[in-house]
């Protein structure tokens, strides 16, 4: 299926292809200028450093063959192409218990219902164009960061942020987690929490040992990590997405947590014009590289891609919703 996209690839040029691009996303250099106001609107000094031209700055250029493919691809990349496909209907539909939107949702919000996944800071790793991830979350923590590789993924997230009119409309969402919760609040509510909390939209790189670069504006480390559909999404081949999943942990306390989702069995997928190789990755492989990277797996629940929502946009199997812990000494 999908994802909220990483594009947390390799050197793809930052401000990639026009790109807001199938649907317009942040479709127009005004949105450009746009963005980078916001940039500085959601931060501790009213500085959102999501309009910073350059992923990780001082990275060295990514020589692995498999990667730079990746990033090569990745410039065509179009949102609006990306929500079309997964967060409109007929995946988008949320009227059906049994839809994948309500699986994703539903994990969320039981695993952040718990308590155990708070603190103060949470960082989304490779949000791509996508929010819904937080909704659950956004009352568990202060301080939220955003980050994605691509810089149209960062504009598109600042249309929503902003409140600018086409920016991507996520009350569907909102209204379905608020039901789902059960505590009475209202999607407007819930959406204005989770506009307060994000202090920053960062460029990210999770295949540099450091992701977001050295002197990042996020709290480091993390109490806890999110991150959907990114992981397998950028990386060529599973020692790839093992080394990914190590980097982003650096990012992450000890004793933290990550929220992990991801495609099974997937091994492309479209963005408008941009045909993207994903990493296929089975559900014991998943398993196997969270325990590699110094995790206790607390939860791991799959999803099966039904008939009705094989939609010819990729080849996804299923989905995996991992909720991990990250061991003390790690």
């Amino acid at each position: 299926m999908g994802w909220g996209r990483c594009s947390a690839e390799p050197r793809a040029a930052p401000g990639a292809a026009a790109a807001p691009a199938a649907e317009g996303r942040a479709g127009s250099r005004a949105a450009d200028k746009g963005a980078a106001r916001r940039e500085d609107s959601a931060g501790d000094d009213g500085g959102m450093s999501a309009a910073d031209p350059s992923p990780t700055a001082g990275a060295a250029p990514d020589s692995d063959p498999g990667r730079a493919a990746v990033a090569s691809a990745y410039q065509r990349f179009e949102p609006r192409a990306y929500l079309r496909n997964n967060y409109a209907p007929p995946r988008g539909d949320l009227s059906s218990p049994d839809g994948v939107g309500p699986w994703k949702l539903r994990c969320l919000a039981q695993t952040f219902a718990t308590g155990e996944v708070s603190g103060h800071s949470l960082i989304d790793i490779g949000s791509g164009p996508t929010i819904y991830q937080l909704l659950s979350a956004c009352t568990h923590f202060e301080d939220i960061t955003l980050t994605d590789f691509l810089e149209v993924n960062r504009q598109e997230l600042g249309l929503w942020l902003r409140e600018e009119p086409g920016a991507f409309d996520w009350s569907t969402y909102s209204q379905h987690v608020c039901l789902i919760e059960g505590k009475g609040e209202s999607w407007q509510e819930k959406e204005r929490q989770l506009r307060a909390k994000v202090k920053r939209v960062l460029p990210i790189d999770v295949h540099q040992p450091q992701p977001l670069g050295a002197g990042s504006l996020a709290p480091l480390p993390a109490d806890a990590l999110v991150s959907t559909f990114c992981l397998e999404a950028v990386s060529p081949d599973l020692p790839s997405f093992q080394r990914a999943l190590d980097h982003i942990t650096t990012l992450l306390r000890p004793g933290g947590h990550l929220v992990l989702i991801g495609a099974l069995e997937e091994s492309w997928y479209l963005a408008g014009e941009a045909r993207l190789v994903v990493v296929p990755v089975c559900k014991e492989e998943v398993m196997a590289a969270l325990v590699r990277s110094g995790y206790e797996v607390r939860d791991l629940r799959t999803y099966v891609m039904p008939a009705c929502l094989q939609t010819g946009v990729d080849d996804v199997k299923g989905i995996f919703f991992a909720w991990a812990q990250k061991k003390a000494g790690v």
